[in-house]
């Protein structure tokens, strides 16, 4: 299984609105979605390379699996 690796925060962005997270906007140096049914938000930093466990921590707010995460990063 492919290691999860640093990514751009335009990347990750894209792969949560693959994901049905829709943009709600951004404060300060965040950038934040929302998706019906969830109560928290998933806030992505406005940062070059996104660390590892922001984006697990992120996933895991999402519900999103290891393998949905990289099938939809592939479709970037």
């Amino acid at each position: 299984m492919p290691k999860i690796s640093l990514i751009n925060y335009r990347d990750l962005a894209k792969v949560f609105e693959l994901g049905g997270w829709e943009y709600i906007g951004t404060t300060g140096g965040h950038t934040q979605f929302r998706k019906a049914g969830f109560l928290r938000r998933v806030v992505i930093p406005k940062k070059k390379d996104i660390p590892v466990f922001i984006i697990l921590n992120n996933l895991r707010t999402a519900k999103i699996s290891r393998d949905r995460y990289l099938e939809l990063l592939s479709n970037i």
